[in-house]
């Protein structure tokens, strides 16, 4: 134990000096959580939409103002050819309002308004759609031109987030994948150094074991790790004012074995890489993105198609999300994360044990 404590106090001690290390460790993460939580954005909103009324007539503009009632669609001038708005990225989406409209409907007759929706992005010409064929809806409840009145009314309660608060869906996610990349690039950075000065030499002539030699590293990226969490999720709460939604026992059990299970994938990196440079690349290429596009962060697992799904598995990034989402937004406690924990705790160790036996292969006189 005694040379397991002094391996971590090295290793602190180390990292205290290196200026670039302290910026990679609190800098970048304060900064990652900043662009990612104010950047993504699920919703859709303030999409340029234009307008041709033909009719010209105060039914048609009834429609028109309906139309930007909500800040789901912003008005943009059309040009003579609805096309060119399209094209000139002028508009995502152009409604025709015909010249016998309102003629038509006060006549009691069917009239055909024409949307044309840029399909490039299938999910904002899907919401585009909908958006508007609800809105044409309103208006013609809104007019008595259609009963309000219908044999089945579905009252719709939200669940959890009654505001449609979106941060409560992206910051907890950016947390996970934040505290996946920066203790696992710290702690692969910290191994390949020691393969780079030739101190790796030393530790593998003496009778510093590998399983030593990594619980010591462990242990003081551990401790940087949460540091980097404390400050990350502090100030992100603030910033974006989350707050816990019930028992906070579960976060804080995960958040440790989450850091460790981080910390135990850099130094199986870096145990493999012989350069500081390929231990970067292996953890952006593994660790980020497998915690960016295949943990849930942004869209639901059950898009994931197959077999990337199957990868997803094994992704702590997956688990420790749902853990950190029922802490903010859900609060259901240990009955719903029980299984995430479990799994995070057998990742950690599955990892651990791989960092292990590629320092023990290496290592003189084992």
């Amino acid at each position: 134990m005694k040379r397991i404590l002094a391996q971590c106090i090295k290793e602190l001690a180390q990292f205290r000096r290196d200026r670039l290390t302290l910026a990679l460790a609190f800098i970048l993460p304060l900064m990652t959580l900043l662009i990612f939580g104010f950047a993504i954005r699920l919703e859709a909103k303030d999409i340029p939409l234009a307008v041709q009324d033909f009719d010209n007539s105060v039914l048609s503009h009834h429609y028109s103002d309906r139309l930007f009632a909500t800040n789901q669609f912003q008005p943009v001038a059309s040009p003579a050819n609805p096309e060119l708005a399209l094209d000139n990225n002028v508009a995502r989406a152009v409604v025709i309002i015909p010249p016998s409209f309102s003629r038509q409907i006060k006549a009691g007759q069917s009239t055909d308004v024409q949307v044309i929706v840029d399909g490039t992005d299938a999910n904002n010409a899907r919401v585009i759609k909908n958006s508007i064929k609800a809105t044409t809806r309103s208006f013609l409840e809104a007019e008595g031109l259609v009963p309000t009145s219908s044999p089945i009314q579905v009252n719709t309660r939200l669940w959890f987030n009654p505001g449609r608060k979106e941060s409560l869906y992206i910051v907890p996610g950016v947390y996970a994948v934040v505290l996946w990349i920066f203790p696992s690039l710290l702690s692969a950075i910290a191994m390949v150094r020691e393969k780079e000065k030739g101190t790796i030499l030393q530790v593998y002539a003496s009778d510093l074991t590998a399983a030593e030699l990594i619980l010591g590293k462990a242990l003081a990226y551990l401790a940087v790790g949460m540091g980097i969490a404390a400050i990350v999720m502090g100030l992100g709460s603030l910033i974006f004012q989350l707050t816990l939604a019930g028992d906070p026992t579960p976060l804080l059990v995960s958040t440790p074995l989450y850091l460790w299970a981080s910390v135990m994938f850099g130094l199986m990196l870096g145990a493999r890489a012989n350069t500081q440079n390929s231990a970067v690349q292996g953890v952006s290429l593994i660790g980020f993105l497998t915690a960016l596009l295949l943990s849930g962060f942004i869209y639901p697992l059950s898009n994931i198609p197959f077999p990337l799904s199957l990868v997803s598995n094994i992704v702590p990034a997956r688990y420790f999300i749902l853990i950190m989402r029922d802490a903010y937004v859900r609060g259901v406690g240990w009955i719903g994360v029980w299984f995430d924990l479990a799994m995070i705790m057998l990742l950690g160790l599955i990892l651990f044990n791989v960092a292990k036996k590629s320092l023990h292969r290496m290592q003189l006189g084992d």
